[in-house]
């Protein structure tokens, strides 16, 4: 038997622009960050993907973008009008909207360096997101992100996901964007729910990795849950950063390995969301699923019961929830219904469980088996505190 075996890096680079009035009359974001291969042909060539809610939410912003390419003639070519897609869940829960996006790609002859131009929240980004990542093994994308979830979030890093069945984000790839395009601007429409889901991601990261961001989420914890946008810009930017640096440093950008740092809080999160029928948000069921997972650490004496304490504390002093009835519910065979997500997020990781916790505030540890009891008491005690 003869074997050959070759080993080789594959180096990415995407820049992640903070920014204000992208659009407007004067602004060149787009042109330059497209600008950084120049060995790209011109005109760039762009499907842009719009989230309805954005479109309700800023009147003429689909004009507006029009007029702002068309301006721009030789530099930038529309292959199609528009088009439109439902945000949230929903979105990548419907087959059928991965399979129009190609079919649009393929009538209109888009190639490898032709780019997706994706403006919406974290569900739009997974689903323009897949869809950029299979069409010629992979086109060019462009998230121009506009909740706090997806700026801090999910839309900077290089995960895309669309739910099959009952199983959330089942089908998917790793594709790096060729650029992320963070513009606060978009944020003061959200509706109350959506502000604060960035919020619960904020948490989630400082929790396990910054314990000073932690006091500083503290400090500006009324302004951030009254809508005050400096502060929350400045969140929305130090939690990028956060996440920005695991997929950079952490030597498994491509989550080959078995730990999932950032998704701590999240086993229960994606099992609650399913669970609700999606009525509790990406970011409710992610405070839940910390709220979980800091009382669990604290029966595990990994935290204190301060600490524990003071983080569930934090969540609500924002404005997020750290209880719903489901997480009581239990099962024909009398488990906590919740508990089949670490079923479902073992399978995720390839067999091997490993949940992300705290070890004090501003670090981690990983633990491989969850203690059903431990999780047991720990859910009574969020319910005789906070249901």
């Amino acid at each position: 038997m003869n074997v050959i075996e070759e080993r080789f890096t594959v180096s990415f680079s995407y820049p992640v622009v903070f920014c204000r009035g992208l659009f407007a009359e004067g602004d060149e974001t787009l042109t330059e960050v497209l600008g950084r291969d120049a060995a790209a042909p011109r005109p760039y060539r762009l499907l842009v993907v719009m989230d309805q809610g954005v479109r309700a939410a800023h009147p003429g912003l689909a004009e507006r973008l029009t007029r702002w390419l068309t301006a721009r003639h030789g530099v930038f070519e529309l292959a199609a009008p528009i088009e439109f897609l439902p945000g949230g869940e929903f979105a990548k829960r419907q087959e059928g909207v991965v399979g129009k996006l190609v079919k649009l790609a393929y009538q209109t002859h888009f190639g490898r360096k032709d780019t997706f131009l994706a403006i919406g929240g974290g569900a739009v980004q997974d689903v323009v997101g897949y869809a950029a990542g299979i069409v010629h093994r992979g086109c060019r994308l462009v998230r121009v992100n506009t909740t706090t979830l997806s700026q801090a979030d999910a839309g900077v890093g290089v995960k895309n996901g669309v739910d099959f069945g009952a199983g959330k984000n089942f089908l998917g790839t790793f594709a790096p964007p060729f650029a992320v395009l963070n513009d606060a601007d978009f944020l003061p429409t959200l509706p109350d729910r959506d502000w604060r889901n960035g919020i619960a991601e904020a948490v989630k990261v400082a929790t396990i990795k910054d314990a000073a961001f932690l006091e500083w989420l503290w400090a500006h914890s009324d302004a951030l849950r009254m809508r005050d946008l400096e502060p929350m810009a400045a969140m929305v930017e130090r939690t990028a950063r956060l996440h920005l640096a695991h997929i950079a440093t952490s030597g498994d950008a491509f989550e080959r390995g078995d730990t999932r740092p950032l998704d701590f809080g999240h086993w229960s999160a994606h099992r609650l969301e399913a669970m609700t029928c999606y009525q509790l948000s990406h970011g409710e069921a992610v405070s839940i699923g910390i709220a979980l997972d800091m009382a669990y650490a604290g029966l595990l004496g990994l935290v204190t019961p301060a600490d524990c304490t003071r983080v569930v504390a934090l969540l609500r002093e924002c404005g997020l929830p750290v209880w719903c009835d489901e997480l009581a519910l239990r099962g024909t065979d009398g488990r906590l219904a919740v508990l089949e997500g670490l079923r479902q997020f073992r399978e995720h990781l390839g067999g091997t469980l490993c949940v992300t916790l705290p070890d004090g505030l501003g670090a981690k540890t990983e633990v491989h088996e969850m203690d059903e009891a431990l999780v047991e008491r720990a859910v009574k005690l969020l319910r005789e505190r906070y249901a």
